[in-house]
């Protein structure tokens, strides 16, 4: 294991590992003692200090430890007797609605009292707070922590200590995380303002014989964001760390390191500069999937989270877990869908507010009070998600949400599925692989690629389809007229004032689409049963297209053979290949134990996570596939994975970007020519996409 190299401050080190291609991090945002890199294989080290070098006040006697400094924030932002650096006019919603006062004066008599008589570094609060902090950094259950507290009470009788885990909450009331309930209909048609859904008639309730209490059938969990976003401000650190992206960013011309180097921030800037004045607005990022809450996966269920990131934060705490905000919890137990709509609400009401008329927010760097304001830059989604949210759909003819109308499709008669080939057509016009015919689909390519639609476009199609059309499971699913093309709804996102003028909306997720194509090339390399895209129905779709005549069948009376493909590892190959991916070693936190993936017996590779296929894409196959196949098929293999890795570098160039953009055409191109059509599906397609994206909104690693 690598050492952890740490040097005293204000030194500013930069990381030497090859793959941290980031640049040294700005003195005054060093940590406060030392500064530590975590390289692949290390653990991190957290650490429980309580010191803050941000906070030279002198602290009262009457506190065991720093803890007062936290509780002065937060009654400072209640915006008693605090000084404004401005004068606020315009309807803006006030601060944090008051807290109990009961819980909060409760807070400073447990921030005075020790944990135990003669104790000097730990109060009844600060302890508690900790140990509620490690219960989430390490995810521990309400019942482990229940032990805990039983344990610690029976090993120090004097210690205050709480009896539970709800105990221990009820003591933190006075810090307002709370959150609204929101009952739903369970058709997904309303969020429920009376008693039954005007649309499904289904009841708000479910039909209880005891009548003591009513249930709900659906409850809509809601985390107010004005609150979350004016606790960023309370702690004297977090709030300059808000302005890294004006004041300390390094603004290198032709490097992108963070969204705030990207065009779509530099374009919003211009176009809203009386947002772009104050560097303490905060721009965010929304990100939302299902995912099955229980142990049993043969339960099917469905719990939707929409989970906000701010990116005024420097890089390396912009993705840390502890700057998430969950926004809703949309309960299962089916998919949201096209109703998901439905469950945004809220937080649409929200970004509007912010957006139009602010909040008001205690800063505690500069002790004043100002007018917060928050944008919503783009979503990020893995590709069904893409749909729901977007109101593009990503299914059929027109599956690929950049290309829309001009979308290259092809029906496959015996695979009984869409393929996306055609990429020829993004190549120079004057290419000499547009000529040929046979080694691709049969005709030459004249097309010119498809042009990007600009705002006023978008807003011209989606003019006549109204926001909440035909919502609701139990409603009967209107049809598409053709004006409609490929849109399903009008996207509530389309509220907020300036959603339209975003030059891009919806993020593709790289690493779903690097998923599933790492999912295509192993299942056809290995010829796994039900994942190879080499079949015999894919044969007759070659024979039907009159194209690759060496793989189509052969019919010899009654018998018929499948001749061997080039691009297929067959016998001692495969046994060799799994071999070498079994006994494949990685430093520790490098990547998971793919060994438990890969059956050396059966020939098979299954159960590979995201992070398994983005490791085999980037750094095992093309040393995988060396001494196997031919040279143009390793060749091309070799380029599609370099293509991955180098958009996937911490610190992109404009000019690199470019480049790929260009060779992402000529790799498709190339294995438009080994494989056959079913090969191609939309996730292969979208690839030649992502390049232009990452030239729009930044580094892959925020998005």
């Amino acid at each position: 294991m690598p050492p952890l190299y740490s040097v005293p401050r204000p030194v500013s080190i930069s990381c030497d590992c090859r793959s941290h291609n980031v640049p040294p991090p700005a003195a005054a945002f060093s940590p406060p003692h030392n500064t530590v890199w975590i390289f692949h294989g290390d653990e991190e080290y957290l650490s429980l200090s309580d010191d803050d070098n941000l906070h030279d006040s002198p602290h009262d006697d009457q506190y065991i430890d720093d803890v007062d400094i936290m509780l002065e924030d937060i009654q400072a932002g209640r915006f008693s007797g605090v000084p404004s650096n401005e004068s606020f006019n315009g309807g803006g919603t006030t601060s944090v609605e008051p807290e109990s006062t009961k819980s909060f004066d409760q807070l400073l008599v447990d921030a005075r009292r020790p944990l135990y008589e003669g104790c000097t570094k730990y109060s009844k609060l600060s302890f508690l707070v900790k140990l509620l902090h490690i219960k989430t950094l390490g995810g521990w259950n309400v019942k482990s922590f229940d032990m805990l507290l039983q344990l610690l009470k029976s090993t120090f009788p004097n210690a205050l200590l709480p009896n539970s885990y709800q105990e221990s909450r009820s003591l933190l009331r006075g810090l307002g995380f709370t959150y609204t309930k929101i009952h739903a209909c369970p058709n997904d048609c309303i969020l429920y303002w009376k008693e039954e859904c005007p649309k499904c008639k289904v009841s708000r309730w479910i039909f209880n014989k005891s009548k003591q209490k009513s249930i709900p059938q659906k409850v809509l969990r809601h985390f107010p964001l004005k609150p979350r976003l004016q606790r960023l401000f309370m702690s004297q650190k977090i709030a300059a760390e808000m302005r890294w992206h004006r004041d300390q960013r390094i603004n290198e011309h032709g490097v992108l390191r963070h969204p705030a180097d990207s065009e779509v921030w530099k374009a919003f800037d211009q176009q809203y500069s009386w947002f772009a004045q104050d560097s303490r607005n905060v721009r965010l990022g929304l990100v939302s999937d299902g995912f099955n809450p229980f142990n049993n996966l043969s339960k099917p269920y469905s719990i939707w989270p929409v989970i906000l990131v701010p990116y005024n934060l420097p890089p390396w705490l912009c993705k840390k877990d502890q700057f998430f905000m969950t926004s809703l919890l949309i309960p299962g137990p089916r998919s949201p869908g096209n109703e998901i709509d439905v469950y945004l609400q809220p937080l649409i009401d929200e970004l509007i507010d912010l957006w139009e008329n602010g909040v008001d927010t205690y800063d505690a760097m500069i002790a004043q009070t100002f007018r917060l304001h928050a944008a919503l830059f783009w979503t990020i989604n893995d590709f069904p998600a893409y749909r729901n949210l977007s109101s593009c759909s990503t299914k059929g003819k027109m599956a690929c949400p950049s290309c829309r109308q001009e979308t290259d499709s092809m029906w496959l008669t015996y695979s009984r599925k869409h393929c996306y080939m055609g990429h020829r057509r993004f190549l120079p016009s004057g290419h000499n692989w547009r000529k040929k015919k046979s080694i691709f689909n049969g005709s030459v390519e004249h097309r010119e690629p498809p042009a990007h639609l600009a705002a006023e476009d978008i807003i011209n199609e989606i003019q006549n389809i109204p926001f909440n059309a035909d919502f609701g499971k139990a409603n009967k699913k209107r049809k598409r007229t053709t004006e409609e093309l490929n849109w399903t709804k009008k996207s509530i996102f389309f509220q907020l004032p300036y959603w339209s003028r975003l030059k891009i909306r919806h993020n593709l997720d790289v690493m779903h689409i690097e998923k599933n194509i790492c999912d295509n090339i192993l299942g056809t390399l290995m010829n796994i049963t039900g994942k190879t895209k080499d079949h015999v129905n894919a044969r007759c779709d070659l024979s039907n297209l009159n194209i690759r005549k060496e793989l189509q069948l052969n019919q010899d009376g009654q018998r018929i053979t499948m001749p061997h493909a080039c691009f297929t590892l067959y016998g001692v190959e495969r046994t060799g290949f799994c071999n070498w991916l079994h006994d494949v070693k990685f430093p520790d936190g490098f990547a998971s134990n793919i060994a438990r993936c890969v059956s050396v017996v059966d020939c098979k590779i299954s159960g590979m996570k995201s992070h398994d296929c983005h490791i085999f894409m980037q750094r095992l196959l093309p040393v995988a596939i060396s001494g196997y196949l031919r040279q143009d098929i390793r060749l091309a293999l070799t380029e599609f994975s370099t293509f991955f890795k180098e958009l996937c570098a911490r610190t992109c160039k404009v000019d690199v970007l470019e480049r790929l953009q260009v060779d992402i055409a000529i790799i498709l191109c190339k294995l438009e020519m080994i494989f056959p059509p079913s090969f191609f599906d939309v996730m292969v397609h979208l690839a030649y996409h992502l390049p232009r994206e990452a030239l729009l909104v930044g580094p892959v690693q925020y998005r």
